[in-house]
Formats: structure tokens, C-alpha cells, sequence
């Protein structure tokens, strides 16, 4: 437990150091979250890996969307400084799975749940999210499902 906390805590010291102005934002995001988290209502004071990788990774995807917004309005000099911010979190979450194996994967959980067709994509989705978080996106997730139960 709080293992990601204490690297994240060290990372900034390291950042410091090295003057990252970008590394030195994204980790102090990521410690407000994570200490946001652990003094929530209802919360035992603790940050499990599984609930930081969460956080890690709504964290990106806030990045790449704010991204895309800046590109939008053709801010490239703030498009830039939110992936560079994103590339610094990913460091933090779980090595990926690749295609091959989330689609090995979500084939045995489809096996599992007795899933038949594209109606069964409720009962897959619920096992697959549960058991495939932080490996690997939701978005990714879905579209494999999706095209295993199609055909």
C-alpha cells in the first residue's frame, strides 16, 4: 500500500533537483490527487496501488483531452505542455498489454462468462473492466469486446 504514494513523494525531490519544471507539475498533480483520495470522506487513510492507478489514469486522460483542446484553438505551446505532463504520468502506471494479449484475454473471459453475442456485452464488459483495469484502457477494452462478440 502506498507504494506509488512514496515513489511519487521521492520523484518530486529527484525533479526538483534536476530543475523538470514539466516532471515537477505532473508529479505534484499526481501527490494532490492521491492525497485528495486518501483524506476523502469515507476513506481509511490508505491509497491501494489499484485506486492510484485509477487516479493515474483519469489523470491522462485529462491530459490528452485538455491537449486536443489547446490544438483546437491553436494553442500548440499548451497542447505541448499537457502530453509532455501525460508522458511523465504514464511512467507511473503498470506495463500495457498489447494487442495479442488483451485480446487472449477478453477471449477467456468471454469463455468464462458464457458470453454468445453482442447481447452478452453488459456481463463481459463488467468481468473484463475488473479484471483488466489499469493494464490496459476502458476505450481499448470496449472496442475488443465489442469485435469479439460481433463475430
Amino acid at each position: 500500500m502506498d507504494e506509488l504514494f512514496d515513489k511519487v513523494s521521492g520523484d518530486i525531490k529527484t525533479a526538483m533537483l534536476a530543475r523538470d519544471k514539466v516532471a515537477l507539475e505532473a508529479l505534484r498533480g499526481m501527490k494532490k490527487e492521491f492525497l485528495d483520495a486518501k483524506t476523502a470522506k469515507g476513506s481509511d487513510g490508505h491509497l491501494t496501488d489499484d485506486q492510484a492507478v485509477k487516479i493515474i489514469q483519469k489523470m491522462i486522460k485529462q491530459r490528452k483531452e485538455s491537449a486536443q483542446i489547446y490544438s483546437e484553438q491553436n494553442r500548440p505551446d499548451l497542447a505541448e505542455n499537457e502530453l509532455a505532463e501525460a508522458v511523465v504520468i504514464e511512467r507511473y502506471l503498470p506495463l500495457q498489454m498489447t494487442d495479442t494479449e488483451l485480446e487472449a484475454a477478453i477471449a477467456a473471459i468471454i469463455v468464462q462468462v458464457g458470453a454468445k453475442g453482442p447481447q452478452d456485452l453488459g456481463k463481459v464488459m463488467g468481468v473484463a473492466s475488473k479484471q483488466l483495469a489499469g493494464k490496459t484502457e476502458g476505450r481499448l477494452i470496449s472496442e475488443k469486446v465489442k469485435a469479439l462478440l460481433a463475430s
